[in-house]
C-alpha cells in the first residue's frame, strides 16, 4: 500500500535546499511504498526536478484555490510544512491528510532581534526541519544536504574561460539583501590576495557590481553574475576548489557539495542556525563574522541598507592577507 506525503516549501533557494534530508529521509526511511511531492513557487521549481526522491514537484499558482483543487486531487496521506505561513495553513485546512507543521521559532528570534536575548536551541535548522517528521520514526542520516544538477545544466569551466582549467575559486557576491553583502571595496580586496582565478557568482542583480569587481581586481577575476541560471551557477560552485560566500543560497548548495567554504556574515548570524550544514565535515568551514556587535542582528533577514548607517557588521571585518 502506497504512503503519500506532500511537503510545502514555498521559498527560497537556501530553504529549499536546507529542506532536501527531509525528502531523502521520507523516500528511505518510511515502510513500504512511498510517494513524496514537494510544492513550491515556480522560480524555485528547477532546484527540485532533478531530485531523484521526489515523485513530483507542484508550483504554486496564482489563484491558491486552482492550486488547492491540484493538490486535493492527488489524496495525500500525510502533509508536511516546512514553511508555516497562512497560505500553507490555507492549503492544509483544505485537504484531508494528516498535516505536520515545522516549528518557525518566531518569538525566539523575535527577542534576539529586538532584545540581544538568544533563547535559540543550538541546532541547525536542518534537525528542526527532520524533527518535523519524527512521528514516522525518521531519523537523520547524517548524509547533508543534496542538490542534483540536470544534464543539460552541467557546465564545463575551461570552456567558459581557458584560465579555469586548473581550478579556481567561487566568490558568491549577491545576498538576498543589502546588509547581507560585503561592500565592494573590501571583496576587492580579497580578490587581490587570491593568487588563482576567482569566478564571481550571483543573480541578474549583480552583474553591474560584479563588472566594477571584476575591473578593479584584476585579471585573475571572471565576473559570471547573471550569465547563468540557477543550476549553472550550482555546477560551478560543485567544481570549484573553494567557495568564498555570504549567507546566502549558493552557500547552501556549496554544503550540499561538502566544499570547502568561506562565509562573511553580515546583520544575520549563525545562531539562526542556517550556518553550512556539513556533518562530520565541519572543519570545512570557516565563518567571518563580528561577534558581540551590540546592534547585531539587526533583522532575521535583512534591510536595504544599514539602519543604524555604519555597516559595522561588514566593514569591520578583517580582509588583509
Amino acid at each position: 500500500m502506497q504512503v503519500k506525503f506532500l511537503i510545502l516549501r514555498f521559498s527560497s533557494i537556501g530553504d529549499i535546499v536546507l529542506t532536501t534530508p527531509v525528502i531523502r529521509c521520507l523516500k528511505q526511511q518510511v515502510e513500504g511504498e512511498v510517494s513524496v511531492h514537494y510544492i513550491t513557487k515556480k522560480q524555485f521549481a528547477p532546484l527540485l526536478e532533478a531530485n531523484p526522491y521526489l515523485d513530483k514537484v507542484h508550483v504554486l499558482q496564482d489563484n491558491l484555490q486552482d492550486t488547492i483543487a491540484e493538490l486535493k486531487a492527488e489524496q495525500f496521506d500525510y502533509i508536511i510544512d516546512l514553511h508555516n505561513n497562512l497560505r500553507t495553513m490555507r492549503i492544509k485546512r483544505n485537504l484531508p491528510g494528516l498535516a505536520f507543521a515545522f516549528d518557525k521559532l518566531n518569538w525566539e528570534k523575535w527577542l534576539l532581534v529586538n532584545f540581544k536575548i538568544n533563547r535559540l536551541p543550538n541546532v541547525h535548522i536542518v534537525d528542526r526541519y527532520l524533527d518535523t517528521v519524527k512521528a514516522f520514526e525518521v531519523k537523520n542520516d547524517n548524509l547533508g544536504l543534496d542538490y542534483f544538477i540536470p544534464e543539460k545544466d552541467e557546465v564545463t569551466p575551461s570552456k567558459e574561460h581557458p584560465s579555469l582549467t586548473n581550478g579556481y575559486i567561487a566568490f558568491v557576491i549577491g545576498g538576498s539583501f543589502a546588509t547581507k553583502v560585503m561592500p565592494e571595496d573590501k571583496i576587492v580586496k580579497i580578490c587581490s590576495y587570491i593568487n588563482q582565478p576567482v569566478v564571481l557568482l550571483g543573480g541578474k542583480e549583480d552583474a553591474e557590481r560584479g563588472k566594477k569587481i571584476a575591473i578593479k581586481s584584476g585579471a585573475h577575476v571572471l565576473n559570471f553574475c547573471g550569465k547563468y541560471n540557477l543550476n549553472q551557477s550550482a555546477s560551478l560552485v560543485r567544481q570549484a576548489t573553494k567557495v568564498i560566500s555570504h549567507d546566502t543560497g549558493l552557500m547552501h548548495i556549496a554544503a550540499a557539495f561538502k566544499k570547502e567554504i568561506i562565509s562573511l556574515w553580515g546583520n544575520t548570524m549563525p545562531e539562526f542556525g542556517m550556518y553550512p550544514y556539513l556533518p562530520g565535515n565541519e572543519s570545512l568551514s570557516t565563518i567571518f563574522e563580528i561577534k558581540n556587535l551590540p546592534c547585531r542582528p539587526c533583522s532575521k533577514l535583512g534591510h536595504a541598507k544599514c539602519p543604524k548607517k555604519h555597516f559595522y557588521c561588514m566593514n569591520l571585518i578583517e580582509t588583509d592577507a
